[in-house]
């Protein structure tokens, strides 16, 4: 059978039975035997062949409650009148929605004005069960989503044809040269920057939920020790779980407003300590407090380095940790508003966004760009190695994006803050970027593929005395903000995300074997 006979979709012809008519005036104790005899829930009234009505076991129940002599009535007294009726080329899914639209349970098939059968919705859906089907009104989704708008936000929004970002109505990408993470979490949770009072409100409010509850410190080495490498980040999922049982953490479904966003705030403020005592301990080094006295940013390179960071490296910081708070509905952040839309709690939803964050072609790029730039090596060597890796089919990791088509605005922002941090790796990596794009925009004409916020990330966090391994952990740190940001606004107003697929496998249904003797 071929793949056309396959996938062919049902219609009306393959479940349709035979007929069961009567005159309009044969007499409804005629249509009852009728009926009786021939097993049959329903009796299409015609005259010539051609439908006027149609007589269900329910118009013979409401007959017999009416106390009328079956024998002198006639059926057209009681038949529905011009019947809906479908063709027996109609397809299985659009009958269906048909029929539930006006409540009708059985429809006469008519061809060239003749009644040539009679479908019931119980037929209907047996079909259904077993066959691909159609609904009117069902969008033919883009492999990926690409384009597709899925909710209304008040969050931020991407532009990715002017290279362009925001959160809530501030530029994305002003806030972090103006403002501090705090404010901007701030401004995700409430709408709004805080003013002088709010600001001190807030800090005050975070600043002692970055210590590790009693119940989850003991259970850290475990989850360090478990496996036989290390991998930060899924430690963190493993340590963001056992902290939302510890803390009670509810389903969002149960719980007010208020309550999942002081679950939300607290989670944040975890978060950085949570990845730098994984750390730690991992080195053999005792997890490091908090200091109440350093910022949310500042606080991250202590509790990692064990060191007083620089100012400028904990600016620095703090400006790439604005810049990824959020970006639209990227996979992680779509990930946490699938799972919070059934009702879970804060902790699933964002131990669901970890996961997606794993992802190389998601959060996972910035330690990979870097090796780049190690096995370029040289500024000479980069269009060499470049065309190299285009000819292989190789992906060039932190250029491209499924968004921007012109400059990324969170690269720009990066290449100066490496650019003003200084060394030589961040001369090196302008040179080789600069090479890239000439090369990229010579092989792949018509692409617009330039540098994406991974490929500074990891030289300027670098930089500031972070290892690669700790780069997409930093960034889980700071988009844990636009997670719960997106999870408060879906909680809010929410409906569960349950899409459609097409079945295109083997039509069934196939008799399932016996087991062979």
């Amino acid at each position: 059978m071929d793949d056309g006979a396959r996938r062919r979709r049902p219609v009306v012809a393959d479940v349709m039975s035979p007929p069961v008519t009567a005159q309009p005036d044969d007499s409804m104790a005629e249509v009852s035997v009728r009926m009786d005899k021939e097993g049959a829930s329903c009796v299409v009234v015609v005259h010539h062949d051609a439908p006027l009505g149609i007589l269900t076991e329910r118009d013979i129940v409401r007959f017999v409650s009416s106390g009328a002599d079956p024998a002198a009535t006639a059926s057209k007294r009681w038949m529905t009148e011009d019947p809906d009726t479908v063709a027996p080329t109609s397809e299985i899914g659009e009958v269906i929605a048909r029929l539930a639209e006006h409540g009708y349970r059985h429809v006469p098939v008519v061809d060239d004005g003749r009644v040539v059968g009679v479908v019931s919705m119980a037929d209907l859906m047996h079909i259904a069960q077993v066959q691909p089907m159609h609904h009117p009104g069902e969008l033919e989704a883009p492999k990926g989503l690409a384009g597709v708008i899925v909710a209304d936000t008040e969050i931020g929004d991407v532009r990715g044809q002017e290279g362009f970002y925001h959160y809530r109505q501030h530029d994305a990408r002003e806030l972090a040269e103006r403002r501090s993470l705090e404010d901007v979490w701030f401004l995700l949770f409430f709408g709004s920057l805080p003013d002088p009072a709010e600001r001190d409100s807030f800090a005050h409010l975070v600043r002692p939920l970055r210590t590790l509850p009693d119940a989850v410190r003991p259970l850290l080495p475990a989850i360090v020790d478990a496996g036989e490498t290390f991998v930060p980040l899924e430690a963190l999922r493993s340590a963001v779980s056992v902290t939302a049982t510890a803390l009670g953490f509810r389903p969002c479904l149960d719980i007010s407003d208020e309550q999942l966003r002081d679950d939300a705030v607290r989670l944040c403020a975890l978060l950085p300590t949570l990845i730098g005592a994984l750390f730690r301990l991992r080195q053999g080094l005792e997890p490091l407090e908090p200091d109440p006295e350093l910022s949310h940013a500042a606080n991250y390179l202590w509790m990692v380095t064990g060191s007083v960071p620089d100012p400028d490296h904990a600016r620095a910081i703090e400006q790439y940790l604005i810049s990824t708070v959020d970006h639209g509905f990227n996979v992680s952040t779509f990930t946490a508003r699938v799972i919070t839309s059934t009702g879970a709690d804060l902790g699933a939803s964002v131990v669901g966004a970890i996961g997606a964050l794993s992802g190389p072609l998601h959060g996972g790029a910035p330690s990979r760009a870097l090796d780049m730039l190690e096995a370029i090596g040289e500024p000479e060597q980069a269009e060499a190695w470049i065309r190299d890796a285009v000819a292989g089919g190789g992906r060039i990791m932190g250029f491209g994006h499924r968004v921007y088509k012109t400059e990324d605005p969170r690269s720009a922002l990066l290449r100066g803050l490496a650019e003003r941090l200084g060394g030589d790796r961040a001369a090196f990596a302008v040179e080789v970027e600069r090479t890239i794009v000439e090369v990229l925009a010579e092989l792949k004409p018509g692409r617009e593929l330039y540098a994406n916020v991974e490929f500074y990330a990891g030289v300027v966090m670098e930089r500031c005395g972070l290892p690669p391994e700790m780069f997409t952990p930093t960034f889980a740190a700071s988009r844990v903000i636009g997670w719960c940001a997106n999870i408060l606004e879906q909680a809010a107003d929410n409906r569960i995300i349950r899409p459609s697929a097409r079945y295109v496998g083997p039509p069934p249904p196939e008799p399932v074997p016996w087991p062979p003797e």
